[in-house]
């Protein structure tokens, strides 16, 4: 199964009183998402399914992959690495999956899908991690097969 953990990019503070699934992405965070958009469509399968955060700056970072998506209520803000993972059906699903989330927990899904010690591993703003799982010899392991920041495409 690949899985793709995308980080939304750069959103507007939080003002006092704010609603925080209502902030959008300031002019930079839409140059972020339109870079690595590009970078996805040439490498996220035909039929990938994509899973959004209820979050406007989540369907803003989206947007510009043209593809349709789901939100999926999961991946809000205060999610658990389990219901990230169960929400995608890691390891068994049998289509890619691309999720747009949020920071802590897409970090935190890495770390445990890699054995990372520690609670959680740092994405970045506007980052996409592709992660691949295989068996070997009977054993489940998880592939880094990319790691693309906006900075970088």
């Amino acid at each position: 199964m690949d899985l793709f953990l995308w980080r939304h990019a750069l959103a507007e503070d939080l003002g006092p009183g704010g609603d925080d699934l209502a902030r959008r992405l300031t002019p930079e965070g839409e140059l972020q998402a339109q870079r690595v958009a590009a970078w996805l469509g040439r490498y996220l399968p035909t039929g990938t399914r994509i899973l959004c955060s209820p979050a406007r700056r989540c369907e803003q970072t989206v947007r510009p992959l043209g593809r349709p998506f789901e939100f999926a209520e999961e991946l809000a803000p205060g999610a658990s690495p389990q219901q990230v993972l169960a929400v995608v059906g890691w390891p068994r699903a049998r289509q890619p999956v691309l999720v747009v989330g949020h920071q802590p927990v897409l970090g935190e899904c890495v770390a445990r899908l890699l054995h990372v010690k520690g609670s959680e591993c740092s994405v970045r703003k506007g980052a996409v991690w592709w992660l691949r799982t295989s068996e070997r010899d009977g054993q489940q392991r998880t592939i880094v097969m990319a790691v693309q920041s906006p900075d970088t495409v």
